[in-house]
């Protein structure tokens, strides 16, 4: 029986889901974006996010402790000199997963990926949209104080006539 063991295998052994992981996670460290199918992403989430926590504080345990996870010297440089300087004022979340399609040849679901502080196309997007919110009673009272505040006294201009062309089938007519 499978009780409370919750963890997607992968269809993998243990030692080859470790080994996988630490790949795809260093690569994700190293490149800062990966493509892959949906559930390796949502396992690598589960897997690298606690590491990326784990580099927020640059000690030597802590650089050891994510060394035994990863097994890549360069990886874990990377996570502690560059990224664990962008991640330090975000609480968690620090990955993002974008699905892009089926693959052709097993119609396995895709996606991609990616490290949330190294998209600059979506950091630029968060800079220049900004979301307001209203209340509809709030709007409904704005809206009766403006209506109350034009004057009775003002008169509304009548529209002009707009000139219609002829139709296409119709031969236009012309007057001598």
């Amino acid at each position: 029986m499978r009780h409370n063991k919750k963890f997607n295998h992968l269809s993998r052994t243990s030692s080859h889901r470790k080994a996988l992981l630490s790949n795809m996670a260093s690569s994700l460290i190293l490149h800062k974006r990966i493509s892959t199918t949906l559930p390796k992403a949502k396992a690598l989430r589960v897997y690298v996010e606690p590491l990326l926590t784990r580099a927020k504080e640059d000690t030597t345990q802590s650089r050891r402790l994510v060394f035994s996870y990863l097994q890549n010297k360069e990886a874990v440089t990377e996570l502690f000199q560059n990224i664990s300087v962008k991640i330090a004022n975000r609480p968690g979340g620090y990955t993002r997963i974008l699905r892009t399609g089926f693959r052709l040849g097993d119609n396995a679901e895709m996606c991609i990926i990616e490290l949330v502080d190294y998209n600059e196309n979506m950091l630029k997007d968060k800079t220049t949209k900004k979301i307001t919110r209203t209340r509809r009673s709030s709007s409904r009272k704005k809206a009766e104080t403006e209506v109350q505040a034009v004057p009775a006294t003002s008169e509304v201009s009548a529209p002009k006539p707009v000139e219609q062309a002829p139709a296409e089938n119709q031969a236009p007519t012309t007057e001598e």
